[in-house]
């Protein structure tokens, strides 16, 4: 069953047509990735899916209902989770509070009650913390939950990242580049926790240029070039297509799929 439906997305900066006419639709449950070189619109389109820019063409459907232009708090309310290419974490908090403050699209109690320290809200701060607890063991820092963030390594802050737009229970979890600056075996450790989300329910979009993670992981690619869809289809099909290795990939050897292990084809 289709998540989310995306028809005819365009945007244009300038003169310059970032995004033109990209349709695709993401299954429920899947790991649906978008590669593409530098420059070929993916962070935008992830830009206008999560409402940080809006389009100037098409429609985006989440779960039937229609985001299109829609503001980024809107978007996450809806279900729609994200991190960014360039860490966004509380570097003056504990690794354990930056994921409770993901959860704050959950809070039911309102300022009178916080103001009050009534008993619905000390159950809602504990069931917060809890859950906290949980997404930290699940992302595999279970023992750095006291941990101030600015004293964890980069990959480590990723996967904090990760468990922290988890918290916001998201429908839909889109990575923008999950993988980036990591070493292999830290690279794998993020392989492995996709394919554990995507088999809990999760469905996520991978940005990625960590092209044997990407084609370990994913059930279906959509390729951009220039702003464009180029081609869309299965791992193997996206590995064999002429039209992406000349554009991207390089040859069919250097992205054949080896698990979640480490190597990389860069644009």
């Amino acid at each position: 069953m289709t998540l989310l439906q995306v028809e005819g997305l365009g945007r244009s900066f300038g003169g310059v047509r970032a995004v033109e006419d990209v349709s695709f639709s993401i299954a429920r449950g899947a790991v649906h990735s978008i590669i593409g070189p530098n420059g070929a619109g993916k962070t935008t389109l992830l830009n206008l899916l999560t409402g940080l820019v809006v389009p100037d063409a098409g429609r985006i459907t989440l779960d039937g209902v229609d985001l299109t232009g829609a503001a980024p708090y809107r978007m996450a309310a809806a279900g729609l989770g994200r991190t960014f290419q360039n860490l966004q974490v509380f570097f003056n908090m504990s690794a354990l509070e930056n994921v409770m403050t993901g959860r704050h699209l959950r809070e039911r109690d309102a300022l009178w009650a916080a103001l009050l320290r009534l008993p619905s809200l000390v159950r809602g701060e504990a069931a917060t913390r809890e859950r906290a607890l949980e997404l930290l063991a699940l992302v595999g820092l279970a023992d750095a939950a006291e941990s101030p963030a600015d004293a964890m390594p980069y990959g480590a802050l990723k996967r904090l990242e990760i468990a922290r737009a988890l918290a916001a229970e998201p429908k839909l979890l889109l990575l923008d580049e999950p993988a980036a600056g990591l070493n292999a075996t830290e690279a794998q450790a993020i392989g492995v926790l996709i394919e554990r989300l995507a088999a809990a329910g999760t469905t996520v979009i991978l940005v990625e240029h960590n092209m044997k993670l990407v084609m370990g992981v994913s059930d279906h690619l959509l390729v951009l070039d220039q702003g464009r869809v180029l081609a869309e289809g299965t791992p193997q099909q996206i590995r064999t297509n002429p039209a992406v290795i000349e554009a991207y990939l390089g040859t069919a050897e250097e992205v054949a799929p080896a698990g979640t292990s480490s190597g990389a084809a860069h644009a």
